[in-house]
């Protein structure tokens, strides 16, 4: 009986196919973290074709070591990148709405109604009011507005 051994050898082309593969997934994904991977296994490719004999076990070792410094770095460096903003609601568009009055498109039957509040038609809640009557925005529970009727 032949005995048949274990005999795989990554070529750095295996890398570059894998670093491909990645950015590939980074571009359909949201977030900012498989171009690391793809980063590392590129780095590894580079590896691979200086140095054909490292074993597929070390070039393995290599890509993790490489994507989990390249993935905490980010994530140690990604921190410092942070823009400060002088308003502080920027991005949280219903929390800019607080405060603000406007008047119903549609009338609150059931504590349930609609307001228009710039170019947007937001649902609200709050006590039974006619369309038209003019109202304050109090607070916000997702994506319904709560409002009172204005003094």
């Amino acid at each position: 009986m032949s005995d048949i051994g274990f005999n795989f050898q990554l070529e750095f082309w295996h890398w570059l196919i894998l670093a491909a593969a990645l950015a590939g997934i980074e571009i359909l994904t949201p977030g900012f973290f498989f171009i690391w991977l793809g980063g590392a296994a590129l780095i590894t490719a580079i590896v691979a074709l200086v140095a054909p004999a490292m074993s597929w076990e070390n070039q393995v070792l290599v890509f993790a070591l490489l994507s989990a410094v390249s993935v905490l770095g980010w994530y140690r460096f990604r921190h410092k990148l942070v823009i400060k903003s002088d308003d502080a609601t920027l991005n949280r568009r219903g929390e800019q709405l607080l405060g603000r009055s406007a008047t119903l498109s549609e009338p609150i039957v059931n504590g349930r109604g609609q307001i228009r509040i710039d170019d947007t038609v937001w649902r609200c809640e709050g006590e039974d009011l006619a369309a038209g009557t003019r109202v304050k925005v109090i607070g916000l529970r997702g994506a319904i507005v709560e409002v009172e009727k204005f003094a």
